[in-house]
């Protein structure tokens, strides 16, 4: 994971070291930096986060792969290109529609 309180920071590649690890969600440290932290969540096709809260803002990009986030009673699927915001404390949950993964920021 990068910690960064400089003015800049540069990754190469994200995904380098995101694992698919059967049953579970992989969690790869991204970025770590005043107000802002960036993770890579790995899921297997079928998999579901179930509904729960961030307290911060949240950015939500498919990187690959589709997922389904419901959010506040609506259904969104992100595929790569689709950007999601979700302001604090909205319940939401998440379902991989086949192999994904997904660069979640959160801010605050």
């Amino acid at each position: 994971m990068e910690t960064s309180a400089g003015p800049t920071t540069f990754i190469a590649d994200i995904i380098d070291g995101t694992l698919v690890e059967p049953g579970r969600i992989h969690h790869a440290k991204v970025l770590s930096s005043p107000g802002v932290r960036v993770v890579v969540l790995t899921f297997e096709a079928g998999h579901i986060l179930t509904e729960h809260i961030s307290p911060k803002v949240l950015l939500m990009q498919a990187l690959a792969g589709r997922l389904r986030v419901s959010a506040n009673g609506v259904v969104h699927e992100l595929s790569p290109g689709a950007l999601l915001r979700l302001d604090a404390s909205v319940p939401h949950s998440v379902e991989a529609l086949e192999e994904s993964r997904l660069m979640l920021t959160m801010i605050g």
